[in-house]
């Protein structure tokens, strides 16, 4: 039996309490930490899955390998006590036969005597989504909850069968939305260094100063889990390739990519470089941006720019785990760690809008431009002090647009 919602957060709050003040008397220097013993009950995500769940929609839960889409199903059914529910998952093949078809008898025997329906790693069953739009429509009590790695392989499946019957949420690494749940922003800021370059894997997170844990479950998401759903359900000629691409990636965050370069560079043509790119986005590795552009024939809009969804990802993809007071590339570290931060927080907080990054051939450029309620926002980040103006010809061409300078001062307000 699981425990209540109420005794769990109950609970919660004797352990972050007790661990508060072990911190103040013994532990000062471990500030952040003060309940990263929260590996699994201390970092609240975002989604609160008891107030999604409802049987009239799939909740479907994307996101890359090791984030926590497990960990956030299994905290919810944790927290269950009166439901009946039956939890599978894809890799299991002696369930396959049920969704084969989809016949409604056997689906129906499937799920008979249970209130909920949970799925991992959905997306290694064919025609999933044709059988729970089956479920949906035919079974009308079921609570259905479905996670899935491979969204370019899960979303084909479920996208147009499940039409208006599915909530889609993507669950990123960590948000730093999250984490000032528990901490405050002082906290926050003075671990800042970590998360610039050993990022926000939760397993990374609760790792806490052991250095060489960090850089080994780094190591071990670029092996394991970084590629392994495109290599399992594409046809990759060569992987080498794919991985030398995202390490060109790695040295041009922040500057417009050409395909064309990539394509010489790696010995390959113009349109496998696409797809590749295409790939890696489908897998949550890689954010791409393109320009903005209305009115001023100076703008670059042809070359997007690419982001990885991940700092420690991207360090250890090129071997660089130091300390930032070494490297040549904060700034680089910096404008990832602030876009991909933004990008959590529009998502999951509902800022709707459009996306884009600004620059003109005499380089004058505005790093994230939001395009929202037919207004423009321009955001450049500075990681040091000196601090730029805002660039003439944006304000005197788009007279509904505003600029902002995200620093190491605000930086907390803007994504969080």
């Amino acid at each position: 039996m699981g425990f209540t919602v109420p005794f769990i957060r109950i609970f919660r709050r004797i352990v972050i309490s007790i661990i508060g003040l072990f911190r103040v008397v013994i532990l000062p220097e471990f500030a952040l930490f003060r309940a990263v013993e929260y590996n699994l009950v201390m970092i609240e995500r975002f989604y609160k899955l008891e107030n999604l769940v409802n049987p009239k929609k799939v909740i479907i839960i994307f996101g890359p390998r090791q984030v926590g889409k497990t960990t956030l199903v299994e905290n919810y059914l944790a927290s269950l006590t009166s439901k009946n529910v039956r939890y599978i998952t894809g890799e299991d093949y002696g369930i396959l036969d049920y969704f084969e078809g989809p016949y409604l008898k056997k689906l129906e025997e499937f799920v008979a005597g249970y209130d909920m329906l949970v799925i991992d790693e959905a997306q290694k069953i064919a025609n999933i989504g044709n059988a729970l739009k089956l479920i949906v429509d035919r079974i009308k009590t079921i609570e259905i909850i479905v996670t899935g790695s491979a969204s370019f392989e899960l979303a084909g499946q479920v996208g147009e069968p499940l039409t208006g019957r599915k909530q889609t949420l993507n669950l990123y690494p960590i948000a730093q939305l999250e984490l000032n749940k528990s901490f405050n922003k002082s906290e926050l800021k003075q671990q800042l260094e970590d998360f610039l370059v050993y990022g926000s894997y939760p397993e990374v997170i609760s790792a806490k100063h052991d250095l060489r844990k960090k850089r080994k479950l780094l190591d071990e998401l670029l092996s394991s889990y970084l590629l392994k759903d495109i290599f399992e359900l594409e046809k990759i000629k060569s992987s080498k390739i794919l991985w030398d691409l995202l390490r060109l990636l790695a040295f041009q965050i922040g500057s417009e990519v050409s395909h064309n370069e990539l394509a010489n560079k790696l010995g390959i043509n113009k349109k496998t470089v696409g797809r590749y790119l295409d790939l890696l986005e489908k897998a949550f590795v890689l954010h791409s941006v393109r320009g903005f552009s209305s009115n001023l024939r100076k703008e670059i809009t042809r070359k997007n720019k690419y982001y990885f969804l991940d700092n420690g990802i991207r360090n250890a993809l090129v071997g660089n785990l130091n300390t930032i007071e070494t490297r040549n590339d904060v700034g680089q570290l910096w404008e990832n760690f602030i876009f991909m931060e933004r990008l959590k927080k529009r998502h999951y907080t509902g800022i709707y809008g459009n996306e884009y990054f600004w620059r003109t051939w005499d380089k004058k450029e505005i790093d994230l431009v939001e395009e929202r309620d037919d207004k423009l926002f321009g955001y450049e980040f500075k990681w040091g002090k000196k601090l730029p103006k805002a660039p003439k010809d944006w304000l005197e061409t788009y007279h509904n647009a505003t600029y902002e300078i995200i620093d190491q001062d605000n930086y907390l307000d803007f994504i969080t």
